[in-house]
């Protein structure tokens, strides 16, 4: 699903999308180099997701809501595996 740009500029919907595609790139950095602070970062950027989406739920267009939630969640899912795994090194 495609959104104008020029609708999205940095209303609360646009930011948790941000967000969430921030909190992607951070766990694929940690799947990739799983380290304790790749991780811990990647733990940030959900937290942070999480406000954002949670913040956007506020809005009427619940659409763009329920997608970045679904997003969100799956980030959660493989980071959360991630850490099952006991892949992560100490190296920083």
């Amino acid at each position: 699903m495609k959104y104008d740009s020029s609708l999205q500029s940095q209303n609360p919907i646009s930011q948790a999308q941000n967000s969430v595609e921030t909190a992607h790139n951070a766990v694929s950095q940690a799947e990739t180099h799983p380290t304790e602070q790749t991780i811990s970062q990647a733990e940030n950027a959900i937290a942070k997701a999480e406000r954002s989406v949670d913040q956007a739920g506020l809005s009427y267009n619940q659409a763009p809501v329920e997608l970045a939630e679904e997003m969100l969640a799956e980030e959660k899912r493989e980071l959360n595996a991630l850490k099952q795994s006991g892949q992560a090194s100490s190296e920083s």
